[in-house]
């Protein structure tokens, strides 16, 4: 299904209170950036951005493993990187 990048950073805005950027010009509603800098980089806010993110993703037809965003992350956490 077409996922519209816009649409995409309301539901996150609005549901999840989780501010995304999108982009402009050519790119315009086809990506995004989430940022992981300073207080966002926390091991809570990456995986409840990534559970938000694939809840939304869901909700607009595109179909995820549930959960498999969450499982890679914790793998990496697991692993020792990054703290």
């Amino acid at each position: 299904p077409q996922v519209h990048g816009e649409q995409v950073r309301q539901m996150m805005l609005n549901d999840f209170a989780i501010e995304i950027g999108t982009s402009f010009g050519p790119l315009q509603g086809k990506i995004w950036r989430i940022g992981t800098m300073g207080y966002n980089a926390r091991k809570d806010c990456v995986l409840q951005t990534l559970a938000a993110l694939e809840a939304v993703l869901n909700r607009l037809g595109f179909t995820t493993q549930q959960g498999e965003a969450l499982q890679a992350a914790w793998k990496l956490y697991d692993a020792g990187r990054p703290e």
